[in-house]
Formats: structure tokens, sequence, C-alpha cells
């Protein structure tokens, strides 16, 4: 080879080694300045009043936003309305792959379902889910690669709110109404371990489920009432929560009435009206309490600055709130270079944390995925929810 040609080869290939450097550093939804985070959640239908966690998440990404950022970086949320439909729900992933880096909050049972095999398939991390954690315990450990999950489990929670009943409040007969799939179902399971647990002291004497298209409840209310039971355990959407306690105190039933930190938003009062006074009310460990920790106090304020609709919303505004912590943690943690692969190991560095001082610590590692497992009590008391426990720790599920 002469000089001349190996001198004008020397520059095309340095040329062709950074254009293929940057071609290779290319990662959907990362610039040099923007971080894309993808968030579907029903806005509308009968569990729109849960989609407030997406707008929780927003806020806290627009208070980081206007801190500088992450690592040189600002978040841009993409949200999509799925109206708790899991068809809907896929649509909008399916529309969101190859413009989000990751995806945050997925909400619902039935929609985790369908959607556990899209995160794997298409390499987009999912930072914290509502729903069924033995979703994700049932799953292959190289298809957890990149989820992280900080959400209680709701047979551990259900078996944590009977014993609750039978050891604190004096019940003895017990009753479930539940949403017929995999969330009503867990919490049912939870039920009767607890029970089973305590021969000759506890009884299931009936369990009622409903559909979540149905709206008239006036004949399980009745089912309910005939079971004689004195604890009610109900794991319903916030709207099928309001129906069944005012049809079962339109027909006379008083029992003790136990449910789920899903419905734990003092809203309920709202849509429930006086009949939601009294409610004992699982609180979870993967975010704080209004009115009961400063620490949620505290970030409800700035969530309220950011977005104004979300005043009276607060107990499930953190929820998002705290997953977005969750994933600008891990991002940050990852450094400048941001692939699915560095957040990956950016979550993994996440040991007894709490985010903003919120709730229990939350701990994520190489065999780790389920980083906060926690339950506590509460009350709906003067138009408000009360914490009185502490937080019960139960054993990370995957």
């Amino acid at each position: 080879m002469s000089k001349k040609l190996f001198w004008i080869g020397i520059p095309l290939i340095l040329i062709l080694a950074v254009s293929f450097s940057c071609a290779k550093k290319e990662v959907p939804g990362v610039t040099d300045t923007e971080v894309v985070i993808g968030w579907t959640t029903p806005l509308s239908g009968p569990a729109a009043l849960w989609g407030v966690t997406a707008l929780g998440g927003k806020a806290w990404a627009d208070h980081i936003n206007d801190q500088g950022g992450i690592n040189g970086r600002k978040i841009t949320v993409i949200m999509k309305d799925d109206g708790y439909n899991p068809t809907r729900a896929m649509a909008n992933l399916q529309e969101m792959k190859g413009k989000v880096f990751a995806v945050c909050g997925l909400l619902g049972t039935a929609i985790l379902n369908v959607a556990k095999d899209f995160f794997p398939e298409n390499n987009i991390p999912l930072i914290t889910a509502y729903g069924d954690v033995r979703i994700w315990a049932r799953q292959p450990k190289d298809k957890m690669k990149n989820v992280f999950i900080s959400y209680p489990d709701y047979e551990d929670e259900a078996e944590y709110l009977t014993k609750y009943a039978l050891e604190k409040l004096g019940g003895h007969r017990i009753a479930v109404f539940y949403q017929n799939d995999d969330y009503g179902k867990m919490a049912l399971a939870g039920v009767k371990k607890a029970v089973a647990a305590m021969p000759g002291k506890a009884e299931l004497v009936g369990s009622v489920p409903y559909e979540v298209t149905e709206r008239a409840l006036g004949t399980h209310a009745i089912k309910l009432r005939e079971t004689g039971a004195d604890t009610l355990i109900i794991y319903p959407t916030p709207t099928h929560g309001a129906i069944i306690t005012k049809e079962i105190a339109k027909i006379g039933y008083q029992p003790n009435v136990i449910t789920t930190f899903t419905l734990g938003d003092p809203i309920m009062y709202k849509i429930a009206g006086p009949t939601w006074e009294g409610t004992y009310i699982g609180l979870p460990g993967n975010t704080g309490l209004p009115g009961s920790d400063p620490e949620a106090d505290k970030v409800a304020k700035i969530l309220i600055k950011y977005n104004p609709k979300i005043k009276g919303r607060e107990y499930l505004a953190l929820f998002g709130a705290a997953s977005m912590m969750h994933m600008i943690e891990g991002i940050k943690n990852a450094g400048r270079d941001l692939t699915p692969e560095s957040l990956v190991k950016g979550m993994e560095k996440i040991k007894d944390w709490k985010p903003e001082g919120m709730g229990a610590p939350v701990t994520y590692g190489p065999n780790r995925r389920h980083g906060n497992n926690a339950s506590r009590i509460g009350w709906a008391k003067n138009g408000k929810t009360v914490a009185f426990e502490p937080f019960t720790i139960h054993k990370a599920r995957f």
C-alpha cells in the first residue's frame, strides 16, 4: 500500500469506528438531554381512581426536571389511558415500543398477566407494577432480568389483615367479598391460610365474588349478610368497594369491614359516603401515608404544586411518586451511559433505601427483584385514613 493510500485510509477507518460506536450506543427513549418513560394506566373506567398514580409519577418527574434532571437528562413521561382493560394496555405498550426507555407503574393484575412477557422480549425495563406479585414469582429467572417490583403480596396482606381481625378485633366468623380474578382470589387464599392457622377459633363462613363489569350488588350484600359473619374482608375496586358498603348498610348488616390498601385513599369517603367511616384498611410498605407520616406530607405538597388536581387524592399519587423515585434512583446509579443493562445494575445497588424517607426499606439485588413487601393497619376515621401500627415485613417473593 502506498503512503498516500495509507494516510487516506486512517481517517476513513476512524470515521467508520466513530460512526459504529455512536450507532451501537443508540438506546430507544434516551438522548443526550432526555430519557422517556412510558406509563399506561386506567385514567377512565371502574378503576380510574387508581390512575392518579400516574399523575403522581409525572408530578415527581417534573419536580426532578426543575432541579436539573438526572445525570444531565430531563424526564419525559408518555402517559396513556388503558381503562383497566388488558387489550388496551397491550396496545399502549406496543405503541410505546421503540419510543420509551422504560415503563413505570403498570397497573392491574389482569394487565400484568398479559404483559409479563412484553418486557423481556423487547428488553424494556419495568420499574414497579401494581398487581398480584406472584405473577412475577412464577416467571423464569431469565425473564426477570429487567423487572423490579415493590408492592405487597395480596395473599400475605390478606393473611395479615385476617390475623389482625381475629386477634385484635375479636372476630370469629369471616366472610370475603372479592373481585373474581387473581387480585381477589389471592386475597381469598390469604384469608383461608389465616383461618386454617386458628382451628376452633375462626371460621370462613362465606365468600362472594363479583365481576368487574357488575354494578348491581344488592344480591351480593344479601348473600354476605346470610353468612352471619362478624368480619367482612373486601378486595374490590374503589367503585365496587363503595357500592358494597352502601348496600350492606342499606340492609342493616354491620360487620367489621376490613379492606386492602388499594382502597386506602380518603377519597373513598366521597364515593362511599358515611358508610366508609370505621373501615379498617391495610396500608402498604411501598409508600407513606399523608396525615400520618411527615415525609409523605412533604412529598404530597410537592406533587400538588406540580399538579393541583392531585389535591384530595394524595394517597395514590404518592404510589406513583414513589415508583418514579425508584426509577430515578436506578437511573442515577446507572450513570451517564444509560442502557437497559446499566439501569439493571443501578437498580441492584439499591439497599435498605426509603424513597424520600417513606414506607418500609427497599432492597433489590442480583437474586432479588421483590424490593418491598410490607403491611400495616390503618383506620378510616373522621374523613381521613390514620395509621396506628408499625410495618410488618413479609418475605420477598422473588
